[in-house]
């Protein structure tokens, strides 16, 4: 059924880049929250076993290889996609950070559901919000804000997953259009979509940056013989996931379902894809933070006032980690509105790390669950066996990884020799998390160059720690860790500005992949420091060195650098807010959202 547009009398001219979030008029940022509690409250609590939208009746639709159903009702309801809708066209999609905070509850009860109702379609459209013509952007608007779904039909890829595996060829039609052929035997939603985003092969070689076009299509107005939809093969993807296969047979296509220019269809999926890295770093972190509230839960049955000492290491451990993956994920997100031409290294960098961290997170997690016995009625440990199978099936595993790296590696020369050391610090208002942004533009997104504001918050944050570096408790200890890391990034340096530029080197050695991933843990180190800096004072928690003691400690381990243990008193202190918010029912988020559960 049709619905609506949430916003009928939205404006439909674009938000200017140097007007405040919400063009002065409102608070982007209250309204964010407004919603996801709103939603929170009717998704109800994720371990009531009556509720038909929690943890239990998931996994119940997950065993039955079905969406759950219910669920998709009740977001479609609320118009959940019109988060996906820029406010110029009638919805609510702002800033990339807002969209985080909005989708979260949906990503808190599962990542299959967060991926398979909604997300994917703004994956799917972003391509027509960067370069569609006006009744390309207005025909997507209408039909996201009606209650459809859009889905992409991705191109082949290096070391791809089934979602990413083979492509479609579209070939000039006489009189003007496309011949489309081929098959995908994954694709999120092929046979429910209202709406296909195809990145079809429009020429040759692989090696050709104009080798691909986007086509937008409307499966309604297609020859019914020309396409044949194919069940989803079991092994394919997540069991609860709606992926099934699609084919056509040199079906027509009209010239007007081209977007943007023929040939600039990898341009487009380039330019993107730093937003969807960004937003499912940040997404999937609500999904571990529902696995670490119950862990907390169980380590916290009969009647203890906190948990045993032998979990005191990997739960604080875990929470310091998601607070550093949250800190690395809203700074690329809240790029994306201040340098949207400039954040394509930082997204790769944290779509490299998050998922690294969660999944190490997950191990920690899966340990402190099997010792502390969770009740068998409670979900919780078939959630999490669960989320650690979804990870690589939502492009966070090996496909992801490489995608990343194959972004990072090029740049380390550049970044080397006009970016670290030199780069000034990014404004303030980038880790501030009450600070107005510029709304999120796809059509200004770049790639033509990175500025790497991450590691040149850790520079300055560093130098203005020296003075504290002899200071005993945590100050020193921060100051002392950051030293450590600038360290890290000066040898970075050494190595990398001797690599020759992009593009004269035959193959990749495989020590560059070791650089990059350094390079993106002294990155993520950056983000932890600039948001304890930015802390105004108004949580008393995030506002003390304890958390980014911690969490700065762990990133310094991984790294393989010399940081001694935390002070005893930072891990005391976030062992303290840990149970607190469990309590309390607060999220392990940066924002400390309140979970109405």
């Amino acid at each position: 059924m049709t619905k609506e547009p949430i916003h009928p009398g939205a404006a439909t001219s674009g938000v200017p880049r140097t007007a405040p979030a919400g063009g002065g008029h409102h608070d982007d940022t209250r309204d964010a929250r407004r919603r996801a509690a709103r939603l929170d409250t009717l998704l109800g609590d994720p371990f009531d076993p009556a509720n038909p939208h929690g943890l239990r009746a998931l996994l119940a639709a997950d065993d039955a290889r079905e969406p759950p159903h219910a669920t998709e009702e009740l977001l479609t309801s609320r118009h959940t996609a019109a988060e996906f809708v820029p406010l110029e066209h009638g919805g609510r999609l702002t800033r990339a950070d807002l969209l985080v905070t909005a989708l979260r509850p949906v990503f808190r009860r599962d990542l299959t559901l967060g991926f398979g109702f909604g997300i994917t379609s703004l994956f799917a459209v972003s391509a027509v919000w960067a370069a569609g013509t006006p009744q390309q952007r207005r025909q997507s608007a209408r039909l996201l804000l009606g209650g459809g779904r859009a889905t992409i039909v991705h191109h082949h890829m290096a070391h791809a997953n089934a979602v990413l595996r083979d492509e479609l060829r579209a070939h000039p039609a006489p009189g003007g259009g496309f011949r489309l052929e081929g098959r995908k035997d994954a694709v999120i939603n092929a046979a429910r979509a209202d709406s296909h985003v195809v990145y079809a092969r429009t020429g040759a070689p692989d090696d050709d940056p104009h080798s691909h076009s986007v086509l937008l299509l409307d499966p309604a107005a297609l020859p019914a013989d020309r396409v044949r939809h194919h069940p989803r093969l079991p092994q394919v993807a997540p069991r609860g996931a709606h992926l099934s296969g699609i084919e056509f047979l040199d079906c027509p296509v009209p010239p007007q379902a081209l977007v943007g220019r023929q040939g600039e269809g990898i341009p487009l999926a380039v330019r993107t894809v730093q937003v969807n890295r960004a937003l499912v770093s940040g997404l999937v972190i609500g999904t571990v933070d529902t696995v670490l509230h119950a862990t907390v839960r169980a380590a916290l049955t009969g009647g203890r006032t906190r948990p045993a000492r032998r979990w005191h290491t990997p739960l604080t451990g875990v929470f310091a980690d998601l607070l550093a993956c949250d800190a690395m994920a809203t700074a690329a997100l809240r790029s994306l509105s201040l340098f949207p031409a400039q954040t394509h290294a930082t997204a790769a960098a944290v779509k490299y790390v998050v998922p690294d961290l969660l999944r190490e997170c997950l191990s920690e997690l899966q340990c402190v669950l099997g010792s502390a016995g969770p009740d068998p009625a409670d979900p919780a440990g078939e959630a999490l066996g669960r989320l650690v199978r979804d990870l690589p099936a939502a492009g966070l595993g090996h496909a992801g990884a490489a995608a990343c790296q194959a972004v990072i590696i090029p740049q380390l020369p550049s970044l080397a020799r006009h970016s670290w050391f030199t780069e000034p610090e990014p404004p303030p208002e980038l880790f501030r998390p009450a600070a107005r942004l510029p709304h999120l533009d796809y059509r200004l997104l770049g790639i033509a160059e990175s500025r790497d504001v991450l590691t040149a918050a850790l520079t300055g944050a560093a130098t203005r720690l020296a003075d504290t570096h002899d200071t005993p408790g945590p100050q020193g200890a921060l100051a002392r860790l950051a030293k450590t890391l600038v360290g890290e990034l000066r040898a970075l340096h050494e190595r990398c500005r001797t690599l020759p530029p992009p593009g004269t080197a035959t193959r990749v050695h495989p020590s560059l992949y070791a650089l990059s991933a350094r390079y993106a843990l002294v990155a993520a180190a950056g983000a932890v420091l600039a948001t304890w800096e930015a802390q105004d004072g108004s949580d008393p928690f995030l506002s003390e060195p304890a958390w980014a003691v911690l969490a700065l400690t762990r990133l310094a381990g991984r790294l393989g650098l010399t940081a001694g243990e935390p002070p005893e008193s930072c891990r005391q202190q976030v062992l303290q807010e840990l149970v607190r918010r469990c309590r309390t029912a607060t999220g392990y988020d940066l924002a400390a959202t309140p979970c109405p559960w």
